[in-house]
């Protein structure tokens, strides 16, 4: 069976000190869309047992995902969402993580497609990682499908092609500066995704409202914008790789 690589952050505090990690439905969703259909191996700059983001496992996606006010949004207790609590209890998932290689030991030979799991601390660490920037250039010079959600899409800061950013003349999606200045995380992150991606070169697309569904498939690279986005995001990979395969 072909194989897909996970990539984690290992960055547990933000810029101001903050518990963070990789965000639980954006890690959830996206596996259990392809595991039925691909082996999954997982990684992080550190290896084993990344960690996660507390508030991920608190703050409720579907209430995301409502036509509601931003004010509503963030009100449902992440408990409501199965995969989630299926994902964090999951024996398969655990073994993953227990075994989670540093990124410096992987091998991009041996995978069909990379995935960058979100939370802010991609950030923090992956986006200034030259050990990842090297694997996801493998990746994308072989044509394989780089895919990122949320801020997974920052650990692309680094990543360029030919002296180029590989965001220049794409259409990217991720975390939107408005809503980074909602959750109330500017000064705990080093740059705005949303600025840092039109700075590089691509055409940032964002959802028309906040944390709405938005997912972007640009050549060989598949983005999507926040958590509500991450299942999307991972129906879109399967289907380029099955109509590739």
């Amino acid at each position: 069976m072909s194989r897909i690589l996970f990539v984690y952050t290992s960055a547990s505090q933000s810029l101001q000190g903050n518990p963070t990690g990789w965000y639980l439905p954006e890690a959830a969703h996206p596996y259990y869309v392809l595991a039925p259909h691909f082996s999954i191996d997982f990684t992080s700059p550190k290896g084993p047992n990344p960690p996660i983001d507390p508030s991920s496992v608190e703050v409720g996606m579907a209430s995301m995902i409502r036509r509601v006010s931003p004010s509503q949004r963030f009100s449902q207790n992440f408990k409501d969402d199965s995969e989630s609590q299926r994902f964090l209890n999951d024996p398969d998932v655990k073994t993953l993580f227990a075994n989670a290689k540093p990124l410096r030991d992987v091998n991009a030979n041996d995978y069909v497609a990379i995935f960058y799991v979100g939370g802010h601390g991609p950030v923090i660490d992956l986006a200034f990682d030259d050990d990842n920037s090297q694997l996801a250039e493998k990746f994308y010079r072989s044509g394989k499908i780089v895919s990122a959600v949320c801020h997974g899409t920052a650990a692309l800061n680094g990543v360029s092609v030919d002296g180029k950013s590989i965001f220049e003349g794409k259409v990217v999606t991720g975390f939107s500066t408005a809503e980074e200045k909602f959750v109330g995380k500017v000064q705990d992150v080093p740059f705005l995704l949303e600025e840092r991606i039109i700075e590089l070169g691509g055409t940032f697309e964002k959802a028309d409202e906040l944390f709405g569904v938005k997912v972007v498939h640009s050549g060989n690279l598949i983005t999507g914008q926040n958590p509500a986005s991450a299942r999307p995001l991972a129906e879109e990979i399967l289907k380029a790789l099955q109509a590739s395969a």
